[in-house]
């Protein structure tokens, strides 16, 4: 089966400044396919990569079998683009951003209108049609602008942090609309910082950091291949959570001290728990959890804030 997304040794570079250097990724037709990384992980610059936007500067990249670089016109035009910020216009009410936008595609007036309704009924926003944008909340942006990106039904939607600065029921709205898409077929590819809605949406993902791809496979194979399978945090009645470090020792596959707790990385909390008590470390509170994509992503790519 032809990908269709392929990147071979894909680089892209900003004068002296390599911001993504030689990943090979393959996207299948029907994938929700994820870019995970801190800022400056080059998710962004590979994002417009494939959107045709920014020209790559060495390697393989075939979007849809096309060439970017020769064929870029004809590959946006099988594009849906949701970019992390909404650009919607204000001025149009919110079925008027449908159908003006239709318009760059040249599609016919009637099949614009009749697009647009049908997908302000998929996005819950239809009772809202004839409003202005503006005194829309964020939510209701939100799921407008993954509206506009379906008008000229595209064959891969990008998705550029599709929920930042939602709510938690708006996100889930979002979520659902988007697990929808992918129920009928749809190809997503989308970047995010929430790891929750990797692990919801992606059936595949990649780890970047520094340009590059750190780790690759489906959410539960990463939490299998560089996790456990539970957690138990430690909050100890000390500022020094390190000085407890020796006698943890041998209760954990892997040991972590931040300044506010220790994690234990275990096959099972409760028996490292109970192993804890046995040492009588009297921790002044302790969870025991289900390992997550978040472990693995700060495992992969450090806890230090990159601005």
């Amino acid at each position: 089966m032809t990908a269709l997304i392929h990147a071979r040794g894909l680089i892209k570079r900003f004068g002296d400044f390599t911001a993504v250097d030689g990943i090979d990724v393959d996207v299948q037709a029907g994938e929700a396919f994820g870019f995970l990384g801190p800022n400056g992980a080059g998710k962004s610059s590979t994002m417009r990569m494939i959107g045709c936007v920014s020209p790559p500067t060495d390697g393989v990249l075939r979007i849809l079998d096309m060439d970017p670089r020769h064929d870029g016109p004809r590959i946006r035009a099988r594009l849906g683009v949701c970019p992390q910020l909404d650009n919607l216009d204000a001025e149009l009410t919110v079925r008027e951003n449908l159908t003006t936008y239709a318009r760059f595609f040249g599609i016919p007036r009637a099949t614009a209108r009749r697009r647009a309704a049908e997908l302000l009924e998929f996005v819950q926003l239809a009772e809202r049609a004839g409003s202005k944008v503006e005194p829309l909340s964020g939510g209701m942006k939100r799921r407008l602008t993954i509206a506009r990106a379906l008008v000229n039904e595209p064959d891969i939607v990008l998705l550029d942090e599709p929920t930042t600065g939602l709510d938690p029921q708006a996100r889930h709205l979002v979520w659902e609309r988007l697990f929808r898409l992918k129920q009928q077929g749809v190809t997503l590819v989308l970047t995010t910082h929430y790891m929750d809605e990797a692990e919801q949406l992606c059936d595949r993902l990649v780890v970047m950091d520094g340009g590059r791809i750190v780790a690759q496979g489906s959410p539960r194979e990463l939490i299998e291949r560089h996790s456990t399978r539970e957690v138990v945090e430690l909050r100890f009645a000390t500022e020094d959570q390190g000085s407890y470090t020796g006698k943890l020792a041998g209760i954990a596959a892997r040991v972590e001290v931040l300044p506010d707790r220790v994690l234990l990385y275990v096959a099972d909390g409760d028996d490292a728990l109970a192993e804890v008590h046995r040492r009588a470390l009297g921790p002044a509170s302790a969870l025991v959890r289900r390992s997550g994509l978040e472990d693995v992503f700060l495992h992969l790519t450090g806890r230090t804030l990159v601005d």
